[in-house]
């Protein structure tokens, strides 16, 4: 099939009868080469393909539809962790109540619920509180596409209304968040960040909101992404960096940073196909969650790359991440790679017992911040553990990039082949449009072998988790970004120095499948010793 598409490349020729010439045109873009005998015994089957092609057009695929292929990340003897007891959270009552409600923008996930559950906050406060921060700032940092005042204030009553009946429902109860414009909020537009959707009015709630709304969150607004999850440049412009206002965010989960990064929301959902919480959460200095594959279902979202998407959340710290991942994750029969798995953090002894390795290689490599990393890890080794040096092997990363174009292609192929693609603003090089195009060339045989390749990984990635718990590495350096994202596993990235500078400086925690707890506890532990995670940018700048 593909290569009927290859034989399609001339918009005249399009409909014309296919020659051997057209045959080994295509071959040679595939780096095959055939015999003439062979090229023309090969007519017949590919007019039958590209009949076939033309035929599965017609029945036109909602972008909701996956595959029947089920990606599942737990390679073969993958044992899943055994039950044990649940995360379980209760709040401080030692936490202070700010004297200034402009004080109350920067504070965590976790004091705002223990404000909230002693009834020395309401949600209506601090909801009124981050929309008028929304309103006022959204607009200069572009980062707010939505913002649902009516319904945010309706789930804070409702919140109010139960925290005073003693009906607490958890750690989220009555917090205000918002989610990336890809997940769906039903009577409101998901334009996935184009303007060819601003009309596309979502008729039912994405799974992850359904979840936050039965924990008593409540949503205030969507927040911008990047062009169909790239970058940080979408209809309504570059989204912008609170730190450096004359800089973007970085993407695709752009708002969401932003937001969080300058207090206009506590904690807000993003995504990530390939570095889309991480990149984002490393420039605007927040902590971001990349949970496994399958933890967090994507009913209701955007398909970009069915077996690489992943749903999580961007706060101001692990912690926060922890309480979030707790209300958002779970099985859904609506999603088929969605699965069910124990979730806890690992606290006193169990959290001294993990093992913490580090990319040692990639720490010796020559990149920006690599002197805040070393220190990093000093700081590791002063609470008490041994580090263990591991490596990744050389993989065909080419094959690897190969398999997110063909996934992203096929998602996009109708706005690709009806030129839709051409209207939007990202027109480069390394941009969706040329990188949609270019998919179509990616033959199903390669697609396939591709796989065979990522499998080998999974296999990699299962024998160093045997030796280690949590792997510690830089942010960008090496290639554990791309090698993480195609096994599955989770990921927890965290400001680690000073922000504002012109490299903005995090590490990244890695954990095994479904053990987003020893990231995240590891994680937090390096937040308790550092605080970089409570840094605040200066807002009088940004208009």
């Amino acid at each position: 099939m593909a290569l009927a598409i290859a034989m399609t490349a001339s918009v005249l020729r399009a409909a014309d009868p296919l020659t051997p010439s057209d045959a080994a045109a295509a071959a040679r873009v595939l780096g095959l080469e055939f015999t003439q005998d062979e090229l023309r015994r090969m007519m017949s089957g590919l007019a039958q393909h590209r009949e076939a092609s033309e035929e599965m057009r017609h029945l036109s695929f909602p972008n909701s539809l996956a595959p029947a292929l089920v990606f599942d990340p737990r390679p073969s003897g993958f044992v899943m962790p055994a039950s044990s007891a649940s995360f379980r959270w209760k709040p401080s009552r030692s936490v202070l109540q700010p004297s200034d409600p402009s004080q109350w923008s920067f504070l965590s996930v976790a004091e705002l619920s223990a404000l909230l559950r002693s009834r020395r906050l309401s949600s209506e406060e601090i909801t009124r509180h981050f929309l008028d921060r929304l309103a006022r700032y959204g607009p200069g940092l572009r980062c707010v596409v939505t913002l649902m005042e009516e319904r945010a204030l309706s789930s804070a009553r409702q919140a109010d209304r139960e925290i005073r009946g003693g009906r607490w429902r958890g750690p989220l109860h009555g917090v205000p968040y918002g989610v990336k414009d890809l997940i769906d909020v039903a009577g409101v537009a998901s334009t996935w960040g184009v303007s060819i959707r601003t009309n596309e009015i979502a008729k039912e709630d994405a799974a992850v909101v359904r979840r936050l709304d039965e924990a008593g969150a409540v949503l205030v607004a969507k927040l911008s992404l990047g062009e169909l999850a790239m970058g940080d440049v979408w209809y309504g412009g570059t989204t912008r960096n609170p730190w450096k206002p004359e800089t973007g965010s970085s993407g695709s989960s752009a708002g969401s940073a932003s937001a969080v990064s300058a207090g206009l929301l506590p904690f807000a959902l993003g995504s990530e196909t390939l570095g889309s919480i991480v990149s984002p959460s490393t420039v605007c200095g927040v902590t971001g969650l990349r949970p496994t594959f399958g933890r967090v279902s994507r009913t209701g979202v955007m398909m970009l790359c069915p077996s690489l998407d992943k749903l999580g959340p961007l706060a101001r710290s692990a912690f926060d991440c922890a309480l979030v991942l707790d209300a958002i994750r779970g099985a859904d029969p609506r999603d088929r790679s969605s699965v069910e798995a124990s979730f806890t953090l690992p606290q006193g002894a169990a959290l001294r017992r993990l093992r913490v390795g580090f990319l040692e290689q990639d720490f010796h490599r020559d990149y920006p911040n690599r002197t805040n990393d070393l220190i990093a890890l000093d700081v590791l080794r002063s609470q008490g553990w041994t580090l263990l040096p591991v490596a990744l092997s050389k993989q065909p990363k080419g094959a690897l990039y190969a398999l997110l174009s063909a996934e992203a292609g096929m998602s996009f192929e109708e706005l690709t082949r009806s030129h839709a693609v051409d209207r939007l603003a990202q027109q480069d090089e390394e941009s969706w449009p040329n990188t949609f195009r270019k998919a179509q060339l990616i033959t199903a045989v390669d697609y396939l072998q591709a796989n065979r390749a990522r499998y080998l990984l999974m296999e990699e990635f299962q024998r160093l988790f045997q030796q280690v718990d949590v792997i510690v590495a830089p942010s960008w350096a090496g290639n554990q970004l791309l090698y993480s994202n195609m096994t599955g596993h989770p990921c927890v990235v965290v400001p680690n120095g000073r922000l504002g500078g012109e490299s903005p400086p995090s590490l990244c925690f890695l954990a095994g499948l479904f053990r987003e707890g020893d990231a995240l506890a590891v994680a937090e532990a390096y937040q308790r010793a550092t605080l970089w995670h409570r840094q605040q940018p200066d807002l009088s700048k940004v208009h």
